[in-house]
């Protein structure tokens, strides 16, 4: 990036007028815009099987357990790949890490189209996440590389937009392909894009230059130690709150695993010549904030993900496509709010917009804690609208304060920390939110159970009522009966704890308010600070 400096002239000494950034090209910025489409690919496969799980279970004849792993497996390579990705682009450059990372990206979604088995579609999933993950923080560095301050807060938002609205969407996309076509689409529809972003990032990127001599200094310890940590810290987190944590063997070994694969980490990160991740970013007082508020608004992000697809099949029912066409509320709210987003960022103290973000935040899921069984796409829309405004509201602000002040030596690993921080909170997230669940869900049960008893009138009227509608099975409307009122009381005893999970978001988001006032205050974008 390109200094100003005063210099002097003339007889006096007088500064000449501040010399301007050099332009970017149009090369250089349709280079990085076919990597920005790349990295929207990345996180949008994170969540577009989402939606379709059902029906990949069955193509692959795959059982309940298994088929989770369609999403584990990506999720647990890609946390890996994400901190690696810093090193390995000062290794390779960032035109050859992004070429390998979207072309083997295209190749195993390809794989991924054609696996027949759940076994293959674990492995080629996998590989998908961890080749593919080294697409999202390359394109997060390159725009503070290529890109003078003056110029982020246009390319903040675009940014902004793609890391919130991809995982967002996912689902929509997702269920739209399945429901159209096929499960196999879902990967299918990587392959063209793919290509073209691989072959237009070969011809066109030139950012920097590769170092292969870092090899010869490479933390091989280092990258075992890691992959051993985020891989069970990610599998645990996953996998703990749907099989009773510690009470499940592989749980158990794998959090042991991680705890050894930490202090190997972080003892190989404090000690190797050259630290696989670079952990010293830290030491910036910004970048700890906006790392911290990044972790927080991966459980939003990835968490709400999560829980209206959930809430929509278990509780209404709805198919892959239904749940798409009510997700898109989101999706469309965060696609308007970009640009104002953008806008916002030049005028206003980057403080204050997180804080009107997380209010927004907060109101939507707040209005979420009134949720009961018939709620559909007219009463979940205004809640939706809040968190696509709340998300891109405070995305922008969150990635300024993060990687805006940072020098541009210490960009590359700096990003794959920050991207991380975002992946870890949503795991965190899911965890706590499915912890929460099952929990809650196991107390208004109990309750409602202890309600829903004989010498309740009420309760004994409904199911006289019921057992006359299945007259026509005769001995056994009276099971069908018990069996209705049962299903209706799991029923409503999973909403609720819905709603109690809203209002725990709900707190959490209003709480992030109370920290804003101890954050430094970031420089304005147009003397240097800003950026996405």
């Amino acid at each position: 990036m390109a200094a100003t400096a005063a210099i002097p002239s003339g007889p006096k000494g007088a500064a000449m007028p501040a010399a301007k950034p050099a332009p970017v090209s149009g090369r250089r910025t349709f280079a990085f815009f076919c990597m920005v489409f790349g990295m929207f690919m990345a996180i949008l496969d994170i969540q577009i099987v989402s939606a379709s799980l059902a029906e990949i279970q069955a193509g692959l004849s795959a059982s309940s357990d298994e088929i989770s792993w369609v999403q584990t497996s990506y999720l647990i390579a890609e946390v890996i790949m994400i901190p690696l990705s810093g090193t390995l682009s000062r290794v390779l450059s960032t035109r050859w890490m992004f070429v390998i990372s979207a072309g083997g990206f295209t190749l195993m979604s390809f794989l991924c189209a054609t696996a027949t088995n759940i076994d293959q579609m674990i492995v080629y999933r996998a590989l998908q996440g961890f080749i593919g993950g080294g697409m999202i923080p390359t394109v997060f560095a390159s725009a503070f590389t290529i890109f003078p301050p003056e110029k982020r807060p246009v390319i903040s938002p675009i940014i902004g937009l793609v890391a919130t609205l991809a995982p967002t969407i996912g689902p929509t996309l997702g269920g739209y392909l399945t429901d159209l076509f096929s499960w196999h689409w879902l990967f299918l529809v990587n392959i063209v894009p793919g290509i073209f972003v691989t072959v237009s990032t070969y011809l066109l990127v030139d950012f920097d230059e590769p170092n292969l001599d870092l090899f010869n200094s490479f933390d091989w310890a280092g990258l075992g130690f890691m992959a051993a940590f985020l891989g069970s810290l990610e599998y645990v987190l996953e996998e703990g709150p749907l099989n009773d944590w510690f009470q499940d063997e592989a749980v158990l070994i794998l959090t042991i695993v991680c705890a050894v694969g930490a202090v190997g980490f972080f003892y190989r990160a404090f000690t190797a010549k050259q630290p696989i991740v670079d952990l010293r970013a830290f030491s910036d007082r910004n970048f700890l904030a906006g790392s911290s508020f990044s972790f927080v608004m991966g459980i939003g992000l990835y968490g709400l993900t999560y829980l209206y697809p959930v809430y929509l099949g278990r509780v209404r029912g709805y198919s892959s496509l239904q749940i798409g066409e009510t997700m898109f509320v989101s999706g469309a709210t965060m696609f308007l709010m970009a640009p104002v987003a953008g806008f916002l960022s030049r005028k206003m103290d980057l403080r204050v917009m997180m804080g009107i973000g997380f209010v927004a935040f907060a109101v939507g899921t707040f209005m979420m804690s009134g949720l009961t069984k018939d709620w559909d796409f007219w009463e979940l829309l205004l809640p939706q609208v809040f968190r696509g405004v709340g998300l891109m509201i405070c995305m922008v602000p969150i990635n300024n304060i993060a990687l805006g002040t940072l020098p541009p030596e210490r960009i590359k690993n700096a990003s794959g920390l920050y991207n991380l921080t975002r992946n870890l909170g949503g795991a965190v997230g899911l965890a706590l939110i499915n912890t929460v669940l099952n929990n809650r869900t196991d107390l208004h049960l109990q309750r409602l159970r202890e309600s829903v008893n004989w010498g309740r009138s009420t309760a004994v009227e409904t199911l006289n009522s019921m057992t006359l509608k299945f007259h026509s099975l005769g001995s056994d409307a009276g099971a069908a009966a018990v069996k209705t009122m049962s299903n209706m009381v799991r029923k409503e005893a999973m909403v609720m704890s819905f709603a109690d999970v809203f209002l725990l978001l709900t707190v959490l988001f209003l709480g992030l308010t109370l920290a804003l006032p101890f954050i430094k205050k970031p420089r304005a974008a147009g003397a240097g600070a800003g950026g996405h």
